[in-house]
């Protein structure tokens, strides 16, 4: 996946914007492996549609990579495998903690698989592998939770 926002993604931040009056920046946010294009999607929909509130990555890759830790108030325009830009998210809290002590209910709100902490362990033990990072239970985690808050619901569905 690409990080050079594309047109569509620029034009569904500036209606964002327009309609909103919200002064910010955002980055595109893909959940996933890079080199899956069909879980990226997935992922996405989860986000833009279902119970994906969440998501969780490691401590030591914005290390390593010298990236900034995410802050409450960041916006992300969530792109699926393609790039297609499905809505907007703002982070609405930002913990760390060793993975052997994320709690089922973070588990839930991140909302794949059966939600269950169990499913939760499992993924993301083999996610991060996958990525060439095995872990442990201290591994440190860094744990980023959102609300969508662009395309705006209708009725009691409003988000």
């Amino acid at each position: 996946m690409t990080t050079e926002p594309s047109p569509a993604v620029h034009a569904l931040w500036d209606a964002y914007i327009a309609a909103t009056g919200v002064e910010a920046t955002f980055e595109p946010w893909w959940f996933g492996n890079d080199a899956d294009v069909a879980e990226q999607t997935q992922l996405a929909r989860l986000v833009s549609d279902g119970p994906k509130r969440a998501t969780t990555s490691l401590l030591a890759d914005y290390e390593r990579d010298g990236e900034a830790l995410p802050v409450v108030g960041d916006h992300g325009v969530v792109v699926d495998g393609e790039g297609v830009p499905l809505c907007i998210a703002r982070t609405t809290r930002v913990d760390i903690a060793p993975f052997g002590e994320v709690s089922e209910e973070f588990a839930w709100v991140e909302g794949e698989g059966d939600r269950s902490l169990r499913h939760w362990r499992e993924a993301h033990r083999r996610f991060f592998a996958t990525e060439g990072t095995p872990i442990d239970d201290r591994s440190l985690v860094v744990l980023q939770r959102f609300d969508v808050v662009w395309p705006p619901r209708s009725g009691a569905d409003s988000r």
